[in-house]
Formats: structure tokens, sequence, C-alpha cells
């Protein structure tokens, strides 16, 4: 059915769906017999799924904003050597957040330097990127309802709306300079809504 192995990728910030989706996705390809990948960052191998139950901790408030960084770049790197370089081109990828996610909430959340994280991520994944990426956006008066209906909630579900709205902007800034490689979907639609549109969209990437 699907000719093509693309790497796609699940940005936006928290509660808006990216998660559901993703993993929608791999059971529909699932289902359909597609060879492909799931993971999710931080996590997807076992020693970076480590580094994720360290990072998201609630009591975890006071680190540094580079020690931050710097943790989820070491999860990347254990990701992506042993669940996405092994897959690259032979499978399809599926993977909730990746590079994007680090420039939108390190970058221009936190206030870490652009090019220590290009440097970083460079060095971890070549020239291996993303063939397209789903970017999911929500109005972020909406977030506190959404996150408030969650049975476990993280660190990162804590920070206040001038926070979520910098992250938000910066993940359209990355979006907007290579408009081909992204679909914004707006997550206020309804869940089926989005659901087609994403597969939908999937299915034309793949012919």
């Amino acid at each position: 059915m699907f000719k093509k192995k693309f790497f796609i990728v699940f940005e936006g910030i928290e509660g808006t769906g990216k998660s559901s989706h993703s993993l929608s996705l791999i059971k529909k390809l699932k289902s359909l017999k597609i060879p492909c990948v799931y993971l999710r960052e931080p996590g997807g191998s076992k020693n970076a799924e480590h580094i994720r139950s360290f990072l998201l901790k609630n009591e975890n408030k006071g680190f540094n904003s580079l020690t931050d960084t710097l943790l989820y770049l070491a999860a990347r790197n254990e990701n992506f050597l042993k669940k996405i370089k092994p897959f690259y081109k032979k499978k399809i990828i599926i993977c909730d957040r990746f590079i994007d996610s680090t420039l939108a909430y390190q970058h221009y959340g936190l206030g870490v330097k652009k090019r220590f994280i290009n440097y970083i991520n460079k060095e971890i994944i070549g020239t291996i990127k993303p063939d397209y990426t789903f970017l999911m956006f929500l109005n972020v008066n909406k977030l506190k309802s959404r996150i408030s209906n969650r049975k476990t909630i993280n660190r990162y579900d804590k920070f206040n709306k001038s926070f979520y709205k910098r992250v938000q902007n910066g993940f359209l800034k990355i979006c907007n300079k290579n408009k081909s490689k992204y679909m914004v979907i707006n997550s206020s639609n309804k869940y089926e809504i989005n659901q087609d549109i994403i597969f939908n969209r999937v299915k034309k990437l793949l012919k």
C-alpha cells in the first residue's frame, strides 16, 4: 500500500493530543500490516526511558536550564542509536516529539542558546531528519482545562501560560521556515476529524 518509508514526527505543547494522534496513527499502520516503529521523546529505548522518568518527576524542579537540555539530548542520543538509525528508510518511523521540541522548549521557552542545541543535535543525528511533521496547535487559554483532566501530571505540565506561549510561538517559527515539511493541526477540532486529516495526509505522503 505504502511504498515510501518516511520518518514522521508529532510536535506541540502539552494537551494538544499529539501523543494520542501519534499512537492512533501507529495503530492504524500496524492494522494494515505496514512495517513501522513507534517511539517517544524523551524515551523510546530502555536507557532513554530511565532518563525520561528522572526528567519528568515533579520533585526535579530545580534543574538549571542547560542541565535540563543536556539530559534531553542524552536521551535523544540513546533513542536515535537504538530506535531511529537502525530503521531509517527501512520502516515508517512515528515519533512523539523530536528536535523541534528541544528548540521550542529549551531555546524559545527556557533561553538556552540555539547554536548550542543545534550543534549537539547535529552531532547526534547527522544528516538524518524527519520527512514530515504534524504540529498540533492549541489556544493556550484552553491548556489548563485539558491538563487538569490528565490522570498523571509531570513537571512540564506545571509551567505558566507565558512559558507555553513562548514555546508554541517557537514551534510556529520553526514551522514557518519550512512549510512544505509541516502541517499545523487545530487541536480544537473534534478528535475524529483530526484523525482523518492526519491519516489522509500520511496516505498521500507515503504513496
